[in-house]
């Protein structure tokens, strides 16, 4: 693996035009291809094997040209104070806007509130049903304007109107204020840690492109494979967080190679065939997490997983070729300025280069390392005696504040183990009492018109009128079917929590009948859950009673209480197969058996922390206005499956940057406890970085409006702070000093089974010293990079 990425990564280094050429070419095409493809769509939602979904497949078997999620708008009206909107005034003006509400060319028909009964037992309010011959995606702008145009004919009249429903969404749109947050913040965090612009703006400009051709891909294919716009703005996140950290990795180690006294294209080689091996298998396992989510079988869920497992991959490939390419077009601009200023009085006196091979013995191995002099330099006495030893200047230990850290760890492991451990674990503890969901538009701010409706129609209605049952009777075996269809109507009216139902509407044929049942309590309340239940638990001593009738329950919120109770039964099978995988994948990477194991169980701690904090303030309301946050309320049901996937394919990134770099110096003949130093000597300042721009990523989607992308990047930025400062940067060396040399112990039975991956880039040790010197031209004095 080291060797070949070492050759990729020459081969970009040296090609770099080809390399830029076919990835502008990428680009292109794809780009060219989004702006004719019809786009990203937000298809009807489907869970295969549910009830709620099977009882919507038969509406649309039944009831042909009517789709049993079709899009509707709820308009509002209600009466100023003291008034009612059946005062002949008050009814002109809502007559007048019902008209012209029907008037859109998208609209099937709109109910008049006083002729289908909607007005409420006090006359205060009433609500105009709007149904549209198309679905929610396909309702156009300028149908929700004249939703709106038609409000305001009533509001200049002295009524108060609000709009809500499926078509009154328009969805939210990728890009924006989040990702101008996040790449800001990531550009102050790079340009501190390598003090130099170009260095700070290559990872970037790479994460931007790999961004780009991501959205593009998303945008073209969205149409053919139904794909959301959520799944764009996943998709976007996720590729522009681990775009930057390995792009931000490669870099990183490019300049340690170039102290080392490396030329360019040597640096470029070694940095690929080093970072790169880590970059790839730290990618790996974010796909791995990401398309395991298909596990859980819900499509949308597969295909946001999939969409952001391509934007992952992209972000690899980019880190190994287009990174090494604009290097190799300013192969000094990422340096820190003295060595810049270096490079500048060589050019000036215009003195050529050449590189000092020094062998050394590590562990009764000859490796070969270099040295970049300037020709008839002479060796001074200092070097030649650390030569002698077998070191180089460039090779003498110098301590940061990544060793210092370690250090401390090391003297106090096991307290620092301990506290870590408790805190995680406070941090968790409301995790225990999760309940899921999904909010609707009482999540939604009370600047936005859906959410007023929605607290007016509760109002007047009472809670439950926001999200009634829909109850599909089945009675094509039945003798009498009007008669089988009242007997079940009256049964489920007769339930316990059930405020009233509607009127049976039968289909063409006859066989088949809907009607509403509106329960006493909000949609998101455990109690609507346990109502549900109570239907469905009682359906056979119902069907019992009358002769070949079955029925279901379905609507959006037995529709969302069945998809909280799929999601809750699939995350431990979903755990168990992504840990699993990685666990494996560990295994192969770092040869040992204790550190894939510590891996998880510290991946473990961080994600139930997260999920606590997420419980905290999106379900108990604990610090909710800072973010913005209207309403509390049930957790969304898929967030727990999105918070897991990712957040393990992240905390498994941090663990093989930094664990790789300690196994690196193992291999090379260092203890136990020098490994663990010099891990952090070199990783730990990038690792921090990297968490940095991803924790500021992230955390730029809370300002979104969807309330599904805020919680997630609430979720993903707390999770990869517990996973990079505790987890990684204390409780792994806390182990690992430990464990001592049982860290790194593996089974011969399994060590002779397992694949052997040279992640740690041994072979490289090993070249010809010929490959370590390059051809020096009399006229270019910095190829060797001074």
């Amino acid at each position: 693996m080291a060797t070949f990425l070492y050759r990729l990564g020459r081969l970009a280094f040296r090609r770099r035009w080809y390399v830029a050429l076919v990835w502008a070419g990428v680009l292109a095409c794809v780009g060219l291809g989004a702006l004719k493809a019809p786009g990203t769509t937000d298809q009807e939602f489907s869970m295969p094997g549910i009830e709620s979904q099977k009882a919507f497949d038969l509406m649309e078997e039944r009831f042909p040209g009517a789709a049993a999620d079709g899009a509707t708008a709820r308009v509002v009206f209600v009466a100023p104070d003291g008034q009612k909107v059946t005062a002949t005034d008050n009814r002109e003006a809502v007559e007048e806007a019902v008209n012209s509400l029907a008037s859109g060319s998208q609209v099937a028909g709109v109910a008049d509130p006083f002729e289908s009964q909607a007005v409420s037992k006090d006359g205060s309010t009433a609500y105009a049903t709007v149904t549209y011959k198309v679905k929610s995606e396909e309702v156009t702008d300028a149908s929700r304007a004249a939703v709106e145009e038609a409000a305001d004919q009533a509001r200049e009249a002295g009524l108060t109107v609000e709009a809500g429903g499926s078509a009154m969404d328009s969805g939210g749109s990728p890009g924006g204020v989040a990702e101008i947050i996040g790449i800001s913040v990531a550009a102050v965090v790079l340009l501190i840690t390598f003090g130099s612009m170009a260095a700070a703006g290559l990872p970037l400009l790479t994460a931007i492109i790999g961004v780009a051709i991501t959205m593009f891909t998303i945008t073209l294919l969205g149409s053919a494979l139904g794909l959301s716009t959520s799944t764009g703005t996943l998709a976007m996140m996720l590729g522009l967080a681990v775009g930057i950290d390995y792009a931000l990795f490669v870099v990183s180690r490019y300049r340690e190679e170039r102290a080392k006294g490396h030329s360019p294209q040597e640096a470029a080689g070694l940095a690929v065939g080093t970072a790169g091996s880590a970059v790839v298998f730290a990618g790996l396992t974010v796909v791995i997490a990401l398309a395991g989510l298909a596990v859980v079988g819900i499509p949308m869920l597969t295909k946001m997983g999939l969409a952001a497992a391509g934007a992952v991959m992209v972000a690899v490939l980019i880190a190994l070729t287009i990174v090494p390419a604009l290097l190799g077009f300013w192969p000094n601009a990422v340096l820190p300025r003295t060595a810049r200023k270096g490079v500048k009085r060589a050019r000036k006196a215009g003195v050529r280069t050449r590189t000092l091979l020094v062998r050394r013995v590590v562990a009764g191995k000859k490796t070969v390392t270099g040295r970049t002099v300037l020709s008839g330099e002479a060796v001074p006495g200092k070097h030649r005696a650390k030569v002698s030893n077998g070191l180089s200047d460039a090779e003498a230990p110098k301590d940061n504040l990544g060793t210092r850290w370690a250090r401390f760890v090391l003297r106090r492991p096991l307290p620092v183990l301990i506290l870590g451990v408790l805190g995680l674990g406070a941090l968790a503890l409301p995790a225990t009492g999760l309940q899921l969901g999904m909010p609707g538009d009482e999540a939604k701010s009370t600047a936005t018109t859906e959410r007023r409706a929605y607290d007016a129609l509760a109002e007047g209605f009472g809670p439950g009128f926001n999200g009634p049952l829909t109850i599909v009777v089945d009675a094509k075996g039945a003798t009498d079917a009007k008669a089988a269809v009242s007997a079940i109507s009256e049964k489920i009216a007769d339930t316990k929590g059930v405020v009233s139902v509607a009127q049976p509407h039968f289909n063409e044929a006859g066989d088949t009948a809907v009607f509403s049942a509106t329960p006493s309590t909000s949609p998101t309340d455990a109690k609507t859950m346990t109502l549900v239940k109570t239907i469905r638990a009682e359906r056979s001593a119902t069907e019992a009673a009358v002769d070949g009738a079955t029925f279901e329950v379905t609507g959006t919120t037995a529709l969302n209480i069945d998809i909280a109770t799929k999601v809750q039964g699939a995350l431990i099978p979903y755990l168990i197969t992504i840990v699993g995988l990685a666990v494996v994948l560990l295994l192969v990477v770092f040869r040992s058996l204790l550190v894939p194991l510590k891996a998880a169980f510290g991946f473990l701690l961080s994600v139930l922390a997260a999920l606590g904090a997420v419980v905290a303030v999106f379900q108990e309301g604990h610090g909710a206005s800072l973010l913005g946050v209207e309403q509390t309320g049930p957790i969304m049901s898929m967030m727990p499956i999105f918070l897991v996937g990712i957040v393990f394919g992240l905390a498994m990134d941090y663990e093989v940057f930094l664990v790789s770099r300690m196994r690196e110096s193992y291999v090379h003949g260092e203890s136990a406890r020098e490994a663990v130093v010099s891990g952090f000597r070199h990783s730990a300042r990038v690792v921090v970085a990297a968490a940095l721009i991803m924790v500021a990523v992230f955390a730029g989607f809370i300002g979104e409006s969807d309330s599904m992308i805020k919680m997630i990047g609430f979720g993903l930025a707390t999770a990869v702070l517990f996973d990079a400062f505790v987890v990684r940067m204390a409780l792994v060396p806390a182990i690992l000093s430990l464990l001592g040399d049982k860290a790194w112990w593996l089974p011969k039975w399994l060590d002779r089974l397992l694949p052997h991956v040279d992640i740690e880039g041994e072979t490289l040790n090993r070249r010809p010293a010929e490959h370590e010197a390059e051809a020096l031209p009399p006229q270019d004095p910095v190829r060797a990079g001074v």
